[in-house]
This record gives C-alpha cells, structure tokens and sequence, in this order.
C-alpha cells in the first residue's frame, strides 16, 4: 500500500469531493506522522519518545458548537435539547464548499479505519485532517484495519478535519467561529476551528448511539469493560473525570475498552481501537498501565515540561485541567484480543461526589440502578471550569447526555430489559471525597477503590452483610477485604456529623429536582428509588 497519493490518484471518493490538494498523505504509518509533526514544528517528543502537542485555543469539546443537521431523517427521531443542536441543512452545505475550497491547495492526511470491534456491526470511517498528528490521533482511537481490509474500501462516512478553519457565525448558522457538525443523510461529519482532537472521536461515538439502538438493536454505552480470568465481564459507566480508564486499566483483568462500548443479546463490543486516557496527576504508582502507555506512538496533549528538560509534568494544569494521552490498545499489557466479551456480569457506577456524601461502594436494586443510570450524577470541582469556585453536581443522564442523540428514556429501557435478564448486579462506585467535601475532606484511595471493585467482582462481599443508609436508601457492606471498615459509611469520616447530615439533605435535593423531568417517563419502581428526606 502506497504511503503517499498525489492528485492524480484514483481514489474516487476523494475525488467525487472534489478534494483536489497539491498531496494526500494516505495511510502514513505512525513513525511517519510524528516524523512530519515534528518538521512542521507542531510538537515535539518528551523523554520517553511519545509526541506532545499543543491543540491550540480549545482543549476540550465545545459543546455549544456541536450540532446535527436536522432534516427528514432527524427532525423527528433526534431529542432535540441543550446538547444536541439543530442546524439547517443549507449551513452545513455552505460549511462543506467553504472547507472543501479550504483545503483544496493544501496537504491533507487521510486514513481510513473501522469502528465497532464487532464485525456484524463495524462501520467504515475515512478521516481526512489538515494536519499531521491528528490523523495521529484516528490511527490511535480508531480500529486499524489490515492491508487485505483495505483493498476495495469503500466508507460509510467521512470525518473532514480543518483547525485552522475558521467560521463567519453571521452567514454559517454557527455560534462562533468552531463546529462540528453531523449530518446522517451526507453521512459526514464537518469539524473546523478547533484542533481538539476528541471532537472527532466523540463524533463517532453520537452517530453509533443514534444508529446502534434504533436500526440494530444494541445498546451503546458511554463506559469502559474488561474481562476477568474467569471470562466474566465488568463494564464501567461514568462521565469523564470519575475514573473509567483508570478502574478498568486493572493488572489482573484484560481491558475491552476505556471508553465506548455496545451491548448486543450476546456481548458486549469495543467501538474503538485505542484510549484517550486523562493525564492530570498521572504517576506510575498509582495508574501503571497508563503510564507506561506514554511511548513512541502515543500522542500527549496539552502538558508542560519541567523547567529544562523534555520530561512532562503530570501535575501542571497550567494549559488545562484537560490534558491527555491517546495510545493503541495493543499500549496496554493485556489487552483482549478481540474487544469483545461475554454479557456482563456486574455493572459498576462512577461518580466522583465532590461533597463526601455518597458513600465508597453499596449495592443497588433494579430500581435504584436505573433511577442512578438516568440521573448519571457526578460533581465538578473548583478550577475544572470557569467559574467554578466550589462543588457543583452535574447530572448527565446515562452518563454521557451530550453523545446520546435519542431521548435517555430509550437508552434507559434497554439497560434495564438486560439488566433483568441477565441479572446483573450492580455497584455504586464513589471515587470523589470522603472525610468531608472538596476543600476540606480527601479523595477516595485508589487502592481501596480496586480493593471495593475487586471483592464485589469475586464474591466475596456476597458472603458479607449490608446495612441500609438513610436519606439516599443505599445498601453498603458491613466489611470488605482489604478496605477499612470505618471508611465504608462515609458519615463515620465526618468530624462534624451534623455538616454531613446538612449537605446529605442538600444533594438530595438536587437529585430530586434533577429527577422531575423524568418522572412522569419511568415507572414507580424507579420513581421510588430515588433519595427520601
């Protein structure tokens, strides 16, 4: 296979597009990609031979500037809120001739690959970028197909990447001068303005949530999965921040996926090939399958260095609390090969409770399990956003609102139906703070936080006793394997009871609240489960 194509090419998709750059880089192997960053002067390699780049003015979605063309195929199937925007068909087709004239005198990388691990569910991906290290990145997250696989190759959709684009919100129909958009019926996804390269990856992931439930009958999940020794799958829900990487990156248990995952009538799938893993305060100690991640190939961005030397200082937040590192999954020791396992056995909650209430694990009931899985509760703390000057509870329902272009109720029906039939148990898993809120208490240990997961995944809190807390109604074990009793009821870590008994009754609140535009949507099972004051 050819590395490099010139226009002469007869790559007929590219040319239907009338993609007429002076040179299309095709297929470059990652050795070659870095190579070329680094002559562009675009990044640079730290001491362990990974290539760190800056991704400029956004280092972070921007989730205002996310929309979805909405036409005959949309306007009635997308749940239209504050996450998934409508935009007339007319803009996008102004967007796409504005970046095809963009690009067509400049050098463009294009890679084609695979998502969904599964291959009675893979779709077909070309991703075109302006710049070297993000088709670095599609290498990295997307599923790699081989060189037999890409003979004949034909995409089902397109991904047209172009930082250095720039919108005119007066006459583009965008908010401000960055986008991405998604068009089901062009099957395309225009993204410009921004170098942030997770905008790709999650532009894959809401077009699989939108296609998997409604044509194929799979559930899509924002969540991570690994498989024990046994053969036993664990999958972990959670928005980003409470810890899916980290739990499911586990020594003694091969990893599916960080991230994105299906769950059909028999397994449950990796959509993608790699990890986005976050990198703030990444130490060896602590998450040692990522950090021996961070080599030639990998992809780290937006760090700093110490003073003087190539070596990245992990806990600098000085450009973004946001900083990341993209790798293969073959980066990972022992990784399942395929991304498939069976249907899950337990099912685990993340959420990182920035106000030391919820306590460090406890067993759900059905009912409980779908009320959390709707509220999708975490807490964002101060300096994560701007102006976030203390705790604040977010609430994102199936813990990924902003991917899930179908109302939740639908992702929320499904999730139950196979909870019920498999008889799944299910985890609330606290990875925020204890001993008192962010300010004053600590973070959960990680090493206690394995120990939890590891005795719910071998059995050995179904031989323990729980006790029932009040106000949230949550089950917790009496003792657990390697873990401090004391610890377990998170009220017993308050100095000051009476603060913990106030700020319980608060956050019961908020989920209350939360919890009343889906009330009149689910049934009494769910609605009871809620917290009680």
């Amino acid at each position: 296979m050819p590395t490099q194509i010139m226009i002469d090419s007869p790559i007929q998709e590219l040319n239907e597009m009338n993609l007429f750059s002076n040179q299309i880089n095709y297929q470059l192997p990652p050795e070659e990609l870095v190579a070329q960053t680094i002559n562009r002067k675009e990044g640079v390699l730290n001491n362990t031979g990974a290539l760190v780049i800056n991704t400029g003015e956004f280092t972070g979605r921007s989730p205002k500037d996310k929309f979805i063309v909405k036409d005959e195929i949309t306007a009635n199937t997308i749940d239209w809120n504050q996450f998934n925007l409508p935009i007339e068909e007319k803009y996008f087709d102004i967007l796409y001739d504005k970046l095809m004239k963009h690009l067509s005198s400049k050098e463009v990388w294009v890679r084609d690959n695979f998502a969904c691990a599964d291959p009675d569910y893979r779709i077909n991906i070309r991703v075109i970028n302006e710049n070297p290290w993000s088709n670095l990145f599609a290498y990295n997250m997307f599923i790699r197909p081989s060189e037999k696989e890409l003979d004949g190759f034909i995409p089902d959709w397109h991904i047209i990447q172009a930082p250095s684009f720039r919108a005119n919100p007066i006459n583009d129909g965008t908010r401000q001068h960055n986008f991405a958009i998604v068009n089901f019926t062009k099957k395309m996804i225009l993204i410009g303005g921004t170098g942030y390269t997770g905008e790709m990856k999650k532009g894959i992931f809401t077009i699989l949530n939108y296609i998997l439930p409604q044509q194929k009958n799979v559930l899509s999940m924002h969540c991570s999965a690994n498989i024990g020794k046994n053969g036993d799958t664990a999958i972990f829900f959670g928005l980003s921040g409470t810890g899916k990487t980290t739990l499911s990156a586990d020594q003694n248990r091969s990893l599916i996926g960080d991230d994105e995952h299906g769950w059909t009538s028999e397994s449950v799938f990796n959509f993608e090939g790699g990890c986005y893993a976050k990198a703030i305060d990444l130490s060896e100690t602590k998450e040692p399958e990522i950090y021996q991640a961070i080599k030639p190939g990998a992809l780290v961005e937006n760090v700093t260095f110490f003073e003087g030397s190539n070596k990245i200082d992990f806990s600098s937040s000085k450009i973004t609390e946001n900083t990341r590192v993209s790798y293969p999954l073959s980066f990972i020791s022992n990784t399942a090969i395929p991304s498939i396992g069976k249907t899950p056995k337990n099912i685990f909650f993340l959420t990182a409770d920035a106000y030391g209430i919820l306590p460090p694990i406890s067993k759900l009931t059905p009912g409980q399990a779908m009320y959390q899985f709707i509220s999708g509760y975490t807490a964002k703390v101060a300096g994560t956003e701007a102006g976030v000057l203390e705790p604040k509870s977010t609430f994102s329902a199936c813990f990924g609102a902003p991917f899930m272009p179908l109302h939740p109720g639908k992702y929320a029906a499904m999730l139950g139906a196979k909870m019920k039939e498999h008889n799944v148990n299910v985890w609330l898993i606290n990875t925020g703070w204890t001993s008192g809120p962010y300010g004053k208490g600590h973070r959960m240990n990680l090493t206690h936080t394995r120990a939890m997961i590891t005795a719910a995944l071998d059995g050995s809190l179904d031989k323990i006793s729980f006790e029932k807390l009040p106000v949230f109604g949550l089950s917790i074990p009496t003792c657990c394997p390697n873990v401090p009793s004391e610890i377990l009821n998170t009220r017993n870590t308050w100095a000051d009871k009476n603060a913990y008994d106030i700020k319980a009754k608060q956050l019961a609140r908020e989920f209350i609240m939360n919890f009343e535009k889906y009330a009149k949507e689910v049934d009494q099972e769910i609605s009871a489960a809620g917290p009680v004051i």
